[in-house]
């Protein structure tokens, strides 16, 4: 059974475990990449978007959940490369804003936060296509409150299980989205990015932590700061 809150050390581990299985799968997520252009690039912009708000974790003194959420959100904004780093970017800075005012988050706190990333990252893209990360990301976010309004006692480690393998289900589904995917016979790749970096949070959670989640971090932070307009 696994806990039932999460505080500020265990999400940071979360966040490092799940930002270290990105970083493993970068290279097969790039070769993924085809949509909206096919610059095999994915893996790696999601990756170093991900290492800058580590890096900004790494360098904390005092581990809180506000000083925590400020170094994921800053960091990742501030790392941020291509479409898919500005969208996961936004995904976490509307995470974090929803709970950065608690000290341990429980379902609750999860389900309006993921609720708050996915508007978050909605409204960040002009002209917001399914079939991509933002379908991935609604997913995982609207399976979470169903499963919270099912059950209010529900174990977080089931809640976070059930909300994570309806996501990946709605990720096999992007090809029938796109039809650039199913041409090319790819999953979204930013789609692809997400579920490697949730799992990777969710093993170190469940105590399954495998090889990938903890994969030796390589990449640097970038030092550039792009426009937050996407457009696909």
């Amino acid at each position: 059974m696994g806990m039932s809150t999460i505080d500020a050390p265990l999400f940071a581990g979360m966040f490092l475990a799940g930002a270290k299985r990105l970083e493993s799968k970068k290279d097969w997520i790039n070769e993924l990449n085809v949509f909206p252009v096919p610059d095999g690039d994915t893996g790696t912009n999601m990756t170093m978007t991900i290492m800058s708000a580590v890096k900004e974790i790494n360098a904390l003194e005092q581990m809180d959940m506000p000083k925590l959420t400020k170094a994921v959100s800053s960091g990742s904004l501030r790392g941020a490369r291509g479409n898919s780093g500005v969208i996961l970017s936004q995904l976490l800075r509307g995470f974090c804003k929803g709970i950065r005012n608690f000290d341990e988050i429980d379902t609750f706190a999860i389900c309006s936060a993921f609720s708050k990333a996915t508007e978050t990252a909605y409204k960040a893209v002009m002209k917001p296509k399914e079939g991509t990360i933002l379908t991935v990301a609604r997913a995982f976010s609207e399976r979470a409150t169903s499963l919270v309004e099912e059950n209010e006692a529900i174990e977080t480690e089931t809640f976070l299980e059930q909300s994570l393998a309806h996501a990946e289900d709605v990720l096999a589904q992007t090809p029938e989205m796109l039809p650039v995917l199913k041409e090319a016979g790819v999953v979204d790749s930013g789609g692809q990015g997400l579920i490697e970096l949730l799992k990777g949070c969710f093993n170190l959670y469940a105590g399954r932590t495998t090889e990938a989640d903890l994969a030796e971090t390589e990449e640097s932070a970038p030092e550039v700061i792009p426009g937050y307009c996407i457009e696909f």
